[in-house]
C-alpha cells in the first residue's frame, strides 16, 4: 500500500526492452534507498513495481506487458524523471489517501493554467472512468494523492501549490503529457454498489 505522498523525483537511467517485458534502471536520491531490499515495493509514477536488483542508488524493476499496456511506463526513456514512493509501513502517517499502486487508466494533460502562486492542470480521461470522478473527491495522478477541482464531462482539474510542484514532476508538466490514474477505491466501491442497486451514474 502507498499513501499518495510522493517522496521525491527519480531519473530513468536505462530501459531494456525485451518481448513482453521491460527492465527499468531508476536512479534515486542516495538518501532514499536506505534499507531497500530485493522484493521491496516502490511506486514509480503511481505504478507498484518490485525491486529486482540494486546497484548503489540505482534500483532495477521489471514491468510486464500488461503493466506497459495499462500505464505510461512503456513510454519512459533514459533521462525521464518520475515520481516515486516507497511502500507504506505500519505506523506511517497517511497524509494523502490509501493507494494500491494498481493503475486503472491513463489521462492526458489538455490545459495548464498558471494563476499567481499555484498551477491548475486539466486532464482528459476515457469516458468510462468519469463515473468515478467527483468534484472534491480523491484521485491519484502519477502516484500523487490529489483533490479533484472542477469536473466537465470527461475532463477534470487539480490545483497544485508550490510545494507539490517542487516535490513532484508536475513542476515540469506540459500539455500533451500522459499520466497514470488510480481511482479512489472507496469511491469506486460506492459507485459500483449503487449501480448494482439500480442507482447508476451515466458514464
Amino acid at each position: 500500500m502507498f499513501t499518495g505522498i510522493v517522496q521525491g523525483i527519480a531519473t530513468i537511467d536505462e530501459v531494456t526492452a525485451r518481448p513482453g517485458l521491460s527492465t527499468l534502471a531508476v536512479r534515486f536520491p542516495e538518501d532514499k534507498v536506505e534499507g531497500v531490499t530485493i522484493g521491496a515495493s516502490v511506486a514509480i509514477n503511481g505504478t507498484c513495481l518490485t525491486v529486482t536488483r540494486q546497484d548503489g542508488a540505482t534500483l532495477y524493476f521489471d514491468a510486464m506487458q500488461e503493466t506497459l499496456r495499462l500505464t505510461t511506463l512503456g513510454g519512459l526513456e533514459a533521462g525521464d524523471e518520475v515520481n516515486f514512493e516507497r511502500a507504506a509501513r505500519i505506523g506511517d502517517e497517511i497524509g494523502g489517501h490509501l493507494l494500491s499502486g494498481h493503475v486503472h487508466t491513463t489521462a492526458s494533460i489538455v490545459e495548464i493554467e498558471r494563476p499567481e502562486n499555484n498551477v491548475t492542470l486539466w486532464f482528459e480521461v476515457p469516458q468510462e472512468w468519469t463515473r468515478y470522478i467527483f468534484s472534491k473527491g480523491y484521485i491519484a495522478i502519477n502516484g500523487a494523492s490529489l483533490t479533484i477541482g472542477e469536473v466537465r464531462d470527461n475532463r477534470f482539474n487539480v490545483h497544485l501549490i508550490p510545494e507539490t510542484l517542487r516535490a513532484t514532476t508536475f513542476g515540469k508538466a506540459e500539455i500533451g503529457d500522459q499520466v497514470n490514474i488510480e481511482i479512489d477505491s472507496q469511491t469506486q466501491t460506492i459507485v459500483d454498489t449503487l449501480a448494482r442497486l439500480g442507482y447508476d451514474r451515466p458514464a
